[in-house]
């Protein structure tokens, strides 16, 4: 997998999602030493093989993954099967040692143009490998409809999922966008719905919460 670079405005988007001060054990500034993230697989109709690439933010509080062919349109000129697509991506994440992290929030961008009665949802899910604990969301924009798209997802301390001290267990995003036709005309026009970054500023971005762990 090609390396992802991060423009000077996805760098300035890197927000850390903000933290509780009511809770010890949760950190409000990430560890100095940098984490690195390897793609390990990538899988999906979305996010075929070089269409994807993962950076990290120089402050360690994100990463963003970078699609440059992940799109699902309906209509004039589209396939049956192009209406969904989706994308698993598989990531080794090596953090510095005596801290673990969490997803606390996720944002989410692309462009789509749908037609007045058609609709596209775009629906993500992240876990760690061999957990049980899935954190799932979902977007659904109406036409008429003719933008860029964004929707964030921010999980509460409380429910935070953090990855187990002191094991080797790699982090799973698995995301969908689906474009339905509703009751616009697919013989007729066209609807499409894209989380892409063919201008370097479409990204999706995961923010990241880190904590101790306890001492062994």
């Amino acid at each position: 997998m090609p390396a992802g670079l991060l423009t000077a405005g996805a760098i300035t988007a890197l927000l850390a999602a903000p933290l509780s001060t009511h809770n010890p054990s949760v950190i409000t500034n990430p560890p100095p030493d940098k984490i690195v993230i390897e793609v390990a697989t990538v899988n999906g109709s979305g996010c075929r093989a070089g269409t994807a690439a993962v950076a990290v933010s120089p402050d360690n509080t994100a990463f963003t993954v970078t699609y440059s062919d992940y799109l699902a349109q309906v209509g004039v000129g589209s396939k049956p099967t192009d209406f969904r697509k989706n994308c698993q991506l598989n990531l080794n994440v090596h953090v510095p040692q005596g801290f673990t992290y969490a997803i606390a929030a996720a944002d989410y961008r692309g462009y789509a143009k749908l037609e007045p009665g058609a609709s596209g949802t775009e629906k993500a899910s992240y876990y760690f490998q061999g957990s049980p604990v899935t954190t799932p969301s979902s977007h659904t924009f109406r036409g008429n409809y003719a933008d860029n798209w964004q929707a964030t997802d921010s999980v509460p301390i409380a429910a935070l999922v953090w990855h187990p001290c002191g094991e080797l267990r790699n982090f799973n995003i698995n995301t969908e966008l689906r474009v339905n036709a509703g009751t616009s005309d697919p013989n007729r026009t066209t609807s499409f719905m894209t989380m892409d970054s063919t201008d370097g500023s479409l990204n999706t971005i995961y923010h990241l919460a880190w904590k101790e762990c306890p001492k062994t």
